[in-house]
């Protein structure tokens, strides 16, 4: 496969993505969440698990992981509270309402891809969604160390 293809793979995947994340955005937003406060929620459920253990598992940096939490706390979705097993960390626990929104935002995500992949023929949605689970659990799970590695902003800029 020549450049040409390797930049059209590129394309396709940011493509799709922020096609996928702006739906999401605009449907979570029908009931006051973001799908990045989603993800926070998802790790923070019966796991005990602080700030930077959730952040690193959903592939955050942590300023946006604190400012993300400090909205859920607003919200009453979440809060910090100590570590059982360490005193001078913090676990995120989900509270009540954070359950009630983290169930109504899955719902919505499963209808959403449900949704996307259905516009697939079956044999085409299986490849897909397998060949893209080996490529994060494999060549593509670990970042390349890069001088200056892109921003998400500075890639839409430059290909969008």
């Amino acid at each position: 496969m020549g450049t040409k293809g390797c930049t059209d793979l590129m394309m396709l995947l940011h493509r799709t993505g922020h096609a996928l994340e702006t739906e999401l955005t605009a449907r979570f937003a029908e009931i006051g969440l973001t799908p990045r406060a989603r993800c926070v929620l998802s790790g923070a459920l019966d796991a005990d698990r602080t700030q930077s253990e959730i952040a690193d598992l959903i592939g955050i940096d942590k300023t946006t992981m604190v400012v993300t939490m400090d909205a859920l706390e607003r919200a009453g979705y979440a809060e910090r509270k100590p570590s059982p097993s360490d005193r001078r960390a913090r676990v995120i626990v989900v509270t009540p309402l954070g359950r009630e929104i983290v169930a109504k935002a899955d719902e919505l995500y499963e209808e959403i891809v449900t949704s996307v992949l259905g516009s697939l023929p079956g044999d085409e949605r299986d490849g897909l969604v397998n060949g893209l689970a080996r490529l994060v659990e494999g060549r593509l799970s670990a970042v390349v160390p890069c001088e200056k590695p892109p921003r998400k902003r500075a890639l839409r800029q430059a290909i969008g």
